[in-house]
């Protein structure tokens, strides 16, 4: 073989060892390490915790995916002690001996650490619902994964308010407006999903939720209500109904929106399953000085009376209309239970009174709802009193007003009563981040008294709903989620990933925080109050049937410090209270309390509570009790003592 030939054979097998080679040129960068895996676990279940901040004090910042897993991967901080700051929403690491809330971690490239947090929410977060990089530092970390896409679904980044509704066998969701990976605007005309109830092969909702979004050709959430006009679609009010012919149809309620948040046109619309999209039924017309409510919010199905209705909760169930196809496209079909005259509005609100003074409530047609705001103008004003006021939602500690913004209502099997989530406005550390459980004899009330179950930092946490479908031990476990966003915050700082996506939350209704007080109800013997008693758990209906006066409130149940008090009957033939064993006497009310009472302990503040006294009569010793106390109008006499302590009822003059 010639020179010139071995020559160029040495030359081509030289240069394919080294196309083939790996470089080991000095300025090429080292091997990406395995990362450090970090789980930020409950204290008390040990499960993990998502939207848990850790960060370094060079400021690095991590949040803890739905499993509670940071992927820690900072090259120049392996194989050395790294302190992480812990901070989270609802959450609290132990403090150190400077008071600092964190933990030391000795970081090294595939090692991973256990943290632990205490739960200060009553409510339990889960998982985030919606967006990208749900599981991102679980996947990282090689974790297993409840859904099948942890990554990046439907090309989601963000999605705001949801509503949902089973129908056809299938829950289907949807959402406001939706971000997008590859430019700023997104969808704005309600992007939409199914995924199957947890009975029907989907998943238990303590694990996740697998959505299958109705896609576009570049495999985008696409549009599901792209109504003509300027601006977003938005809808709420979803519901599914049977017509005459025993069809499921899904009907919502669609705004059109310009100027950031100005509605300018208002309608109904209905979802078509061959093309999964909503088609306009009826456009509302809207008037200057019209007195009709439009529907919003989350709906739920109640009979009354033999018809069976639609209401409306946002948050309080104060609209309705037949359960009617036809009805829904019928403005004037709606009734509203409000105190105003029939035929005006809030604008030029007047009150509907009997003739003796006393205000009446009812459901009205075409008479605008008494919102909480104008109804606290009336009584700044005189106009109306405090004790006529149907919303008087409050602090069960403090007795402080708490103002819902929005929610949702829904019967509770195993409380056997209305229970209500609804997010606060201008909340003590959020402007619409904390969260409220309430519950209600009725679907119009009273409610009355409430405990914070969530709280969010400096940001929002709005429209929360609960999801009834995904109810576990009867009604006992509960699942709600809400838009987790800095909007209306005014916190600059958004959470990577999190904001402005849902977020699933758990409650457990058998919590001893959540035996609120419910209404006790009298009854007069003679003038006198003598009996006491509960709505039949069972009983649904509206305050319509033989209303009573709501005495006091007090737990049913046990909760914290309170104690069971019995009733029975006294040689006399009245009725007499005891705290603490059932009675023994023959003609007791029975082994079962009819409420429960916190002591009067004097070192206890008394919060929101008053004490409930018994007064003895003379001569006779016949008992009555009130929660007057001694030397009030009627109670001279000085045969009297505090039995304990219960709350009191600021609507008096409502019957229920």
């Amino acid at each position: 073989m010639p020179d010139c030939c071995r020559t160029i054979l040495l030359a081509v097998f030289i240069a394919s060892i080294a196309n083939s080679a790996p470089s080991c040129r000095a300025d090429d960068p080292p091997a990406r390490p395995r990362p450090f895996r970090i789980q930020v676990v409950d204290a008390t279940t040990g499960r993990g915790v998502p939207l848990v901040e850790l960060r370094t004090v060079n400021q690095i910042r991590y949040v803890t995916d739905s499993n509670g897993i940071v992927a820690f991967d900072e090259p120049g901080l392996l194989d050395t002690g790294v302190f992480f700051t812990v901070t989270s929403h609802g959450y609290e690491a132990d403090k150190d001996n400077f008071g600092y809330r964190g933990v030391k971690l000795r970081v090294r490239a595939g090692g991973s650490a256990q943290i632990k947090v205490r739960r200060t929410n009553i409510a339990e977060r889960l998982y985030r619902v919606t967006g990208a990089g749900i599981y991102r530092d679980s996947v990282l970390t090689g974790d297993p994964v409840p859904i099948r896409r942890p990554l990046l679904n439907g090309r989601v980044l963000g999605q705001d308010s949801v509503v949902n509704a089973v129908y056809h066998g299938k829950i289907y969701w949807f959402w406001g407006d939706t971000n997008r990976p590859d430019y700023p605007l997104g969808n704005f005309h309600v992007p939409g999903a199914t995924s199957e109830l947890p009975e029907r092969g989907g998943l238990d909702p303590s694990r996740g939720v697998d959505l299958n979004y109705f896609l576009d050709e570049k495999g985008f959430a696409r549009p599901t209500a792209p109504l003509p006009g300027e601006g977003p679609t938005w809808i709420s009010g979803l519901v599914v109904l049977r017509d005459r012919d025993g069809r499921e149809r899904m009907f919502a309620n669609y705004a059109k929106i310009r100027n950031m948040l100005e509605v300018y046109q208002r309608g109904l619309v209905e979802f078509h399953p061959q093309t999964r999209r909503f088609e306009k039924v009826a456009e509302f017309p809207e008037a200057p000085g019209q007195t009709v409510d439009f529907p919003s919010g989350h709906p739920f199905l109640h009979e009354d009376e033999g018809i069976e209705y639609v209401y409306y909760a946002a948050p309080y169930p104060l609209l309705r209309v037949a359960a009617d196809p036809a009805r829904l496209a019928d403005p004037q079909a709606f009734e509203a239970y409000t105190p105003l005259l029939p035929g005006t509005g809030r604008s030029q609100p007047e009150l509907d009174r009997r003739p003796d003074g006393a205000l009446r409530y009812g459901w009205k047609r075409n008479t605008q709802i008494l919102p909480q705001d104008v109804q606290d103008r009336l009584i700044a004003s005189g106009e109306m009193h405090p004790r006529e006021a149907l919303l008087n939602l409050r602090d069960v500690e403090s007795g402080k007003r708490v103002l819902a913004h929005g929610g949702s209502v829904y019967w509770n099997p195993y409380r056997g009563r209305w229970v209500m989530i609804a997010v606060e406005s201008f909340g003590a550390s959020s402007f619409l981040g904390e969260v409220w459980y309430a519950e209600a004899d009725t679907p119009l009330g009273p409610w009355m008294y409430a405990r914070k179950i969530v709280t969010h930092d400096k940001y929002s946490f709005y429209n929360p709903k609960q999801h009834p479908m995904f109810d576990q031990q009867g009604g006992r476990v509960l699942y709600f989620e809400g838009t987790y966003t800095t909007t209306f915050s005014g916190n600059s700082e958004m959470t990577p990933r999190y904001d402005y996506n849902q977020v699933m939350y758990r409650l457990d209704l058998d919590d001893p925080r959540l035996a609120l007080p419910v209404p006790v109800y009298s009854t007069l013997q003679g003038g006198t109050t003598r009996l006491f008693g509960k709505r039949d758990r069972s009983e649904r209906a509206e305050p319509t049937r033989t209303p009573h006066r709501v005495a006091f409130y007090a737990p049913d149940r046990p909760g914290v410090a309170n104690l069971p008090v019995h009733g029975e009957r006294d040689a006399s033939g009245g009725f007499i209270l005891r705290v603490g064993s059932p009675p023994a006497a023959a003609g007791s009310a029975g082994a079962r309390p009819l409420f429960y009472i916190r002591p009067d302990d004097p070192k206890v503040p008394m919060g929101a509570m008053v004490r409930l006294y018994e007064y003895v009569e003379e001569p006779g010793g016949r008992r009555s009790y009130s929660v007057e106390a001694p030397g009030g109008p009627g109670r001279t006499t000085p045969r009297a003592h505090p039995l304990g302590r219960v709350w009191p009822n600021p609507a008096g003059t409502l019957r229920w």
